[in-house]
């Protein structure tokens, strides 16, 4: 039995761990000081180590939170991150991430520049009005313009210092965000699902365009994504091959899912789900989660070029359906909810905890059902704009870790192991920008990516974030979520997360089982020492002891009070056995 296969176990923690989290009128993130570059901070469980401002081009000192500057997504090849901008995009060589190196700042306006990459190919999304094809920074300034460019930027970057735009695939709606999706029968092949939110385009400037309700013209570009294939031989010949209709309901109306307003007394007002925000892919289960505006759905994507509803999900509690992750088992799906459009401080002590928060839901049997919110749980200032927002999973076995970004809530990273009990473990934020005036700033994405944590400062640049041990999370459940290694990560295209047969790992389940119930430490000393023991011996004594230990352990596990998480110990002691490290 490989670590692959122990991705379905799930971890509970205690209602100890879950009471130990501070109190607002305890937590420093309820009084820091305001300031751009001079904000005061607090951190909890994790440490700033690595930080870089924006470059020269990329910020106006006059007019901190102009969105025309605003930094956005993260994508990561190598030691290099992909900084998004509404302003175009910057590269940072992070090989020594305590201090990172601009290698390039290339200005290329349009927003909301979330990137993607594989290869050497960079694709960048584009919607804003002042989008041209040239790149060029005098933006436009007729209605319907030929130098107009909404859709996908697609650039060659071998070599970094001087990209070149290969592609400008041109959509009706835009690119708000797009997803990359690899073809599974084809490495030479990529789509690319596109995400629009901008007003449709006049057909005069795109053919094919239509503003018109479905019910006035069936061809409406509403209701719908658009999907790119990008030949990656050659990506100047990437062209739309489809616009799937995926909130059709069983009769055939496009326009199947909500169609927004009010749930009833005391609920949200729904934006109707004639659009998707953003779509997460997590192919090795064939499976995509769409954030639709006024739905959570779920797609079989095997056939990537023709994905198929199979679920969706509504939420009296939502505004708007944001972004999606799944578990690494793929057993539950987190979506967010972007209340307020991220530009407004839904944060503050007032606000319900479950409006502005996080949705998980499992997934069983093609169905989602909700589970738990999980919500910043320290208010926030009215000119601090905080919302849920972008995050990624953090690679600790046996449970269900994120790092999310909060825009001026800073950054959480939470345990939703337990769907409906999610806790906070580590946090850092930073003061507002202002004690006066509501400006857009904070943390656009929080990523786990080979060991570290990279948040996008809207305002102040780039941040790197390093994980400390705590009761919440020990020294070897960091170490063994070290082992996972990328060599390129587009959050967007979730990965499976698998570890290596490690001693490390295997205390990182023993740290898990002493946390979970303190009452077996007579249980969890002794394999702790005969696991240190096993370690130290080498070829067949080392292999004989370690498969009497799992051995013991598969007895153990019929008595255990976690025996799910006994069970995945003794396979990666087994795996040991056979040879791993």
């Amino acid at each position: 039995m490989k670590v692959a296969a122990l991705l379905a176990v799930l971890a509970v923690l205690s209602p100890a761990l879950a009471r130990a989290q501070a109190s607002p009128g305890t937590d420093p993130r309820t009084s820091l000081g305001a300031g751009w570059l001079d904000a005061k901070s607090a951190a909890s469980h994790m440490e700033l180590v690595g930080h870089v401002s924006k470059p020269q081009g990329f910020f106006d000192p006059a007019d901190l939170g102009s969105i025309y500057l605003a930094n956005s997504d993260l994508a990561f090849r190598g030691n290099f991150v992909f900084q998004g901008s509404f302003n175009g995009f910057q590269i940072w060589d992070v090989s020594q991430p305590v201090s990172p190196k601009l290698r390039l700042a290339y200005s290329c306006p349009g927003g909301q520049g979330d990137p993607s990459v594989i290869g050497n190919l960079l694709f960048i999304s584009v919607e804003m009005p002042n989008g041209r094809v040239d790149c060029g920074a005098q933006g436009i300034t007729d209605s319907v313009s030929a130098a107009h460019f909404a859709g996908v930027r697609i650039f060659d970057i071998s070599d970094l210092d001087h990209p070149k735009q290969v592609a400008a695939v041109q959509t009706c709606r835009g690119s708000h965000t797009h997803t990359l999706v690899p073809d599974p029968r084809d490495p030479g092949t990529v789509y690319l699902y596109v995400s629009g939110t901008a007003p449709v385009r006049s057909p005069t400037e795109l053919a094919g365009c239509s503003r018109l309700n479905p019910g006035q013209d069936p061809n409406s570009s509403l209701f719908r994504i658009d999907i790119i294939r990008v030949p990656l031989a050659s990506p100047q010949d990437a062209r739309v091959i489809g616009s799937p209709r995926i909130f059709a309901d069983s009769s055939g109306s496009v326009a199947g899912l909500w169609m927004g307003g009010s749930h009833g007394p005391g609920t949200q007002s729904t934006s109707a789900t004639d659009q998707c925000h953003d779509i997460t892919v997590y192919s090795e289960i064939g499976l995509a989660a769409g954030a639709c505006s006024g739905n959570g759905i779920i797609l079989d994507i095997r056939d990537p070029a023709n994905p198929r509803r199979i679920a969706a999900a509504s939420d009296p509690n939502f505004a708007y359906w944001h972004s999606a992750t799944f578990s690494n088992d793929g057993s539950k799906v987190l979506f967010s909810d972007e209340w307020g459009g991220g530009m407004q401080a839904r944060c503050q002590a007032s606000d319900r905890p479950e409006w502005g928060a996080d949705a998980i839901f499992t997934l069983s049997g093609g169905a989602l059902r909700h589970a738990g919110y999980y919500k910043l749980p320290v208010p926030q200032t009215a000119t601090e704009n905080c919302v849920a927002h972008n995050g990624s999973l953090i690679p600790v076995p046996g449970r269900d870790i994120m790092a999310q970004a909060w825009y001026q809530g800073g950054v959480s990273v939470f345990d939703f192991s337990d769907p409906s009990h999610p806790v906070e473990i580590a946090s850092f934020d930073r003061g507002p920008l202002s004690a006066t005036n509501l400006l857009l700033g904070g943390e656009w994405a929080a990523y786990w990516y080979n060991g570290l944590i990279y948040a996008s400062e809207i305002g102040r640049g780039l941040d790197i974030f390093r994980l400390q041990p705590s009761a919440y999370l020990s020294a070897n459940e960091i170490a063994a979520a070290k082992l996972v290694h990328l060599d390129r990560l587009n959050v967007q295209n979730q990965p499976r997360f698998v570890w290596p047969a490690s001693f490390v790992v295997a205390r990182a389940y023993l740290d898990q089982l002493l946390r979970n119930d303190g009452l077996r430490r007579n249980w969890v000393t002794p394999v702790s020492r005969a696991l240190d023991a096993a370690e130290k011996l080498s070829g067949a004594a080392r292999s004989t002891a370690l498969t009497k230990l799992a051995t013991q352990l598969d007895q153990d596990a019929a008595t255990a009070g976690d025996p799910v998480r006994v069970r995945a110990l003794a396979a990666v002691v087994r795996d040991l056995a056979k040879g791993g490290h």
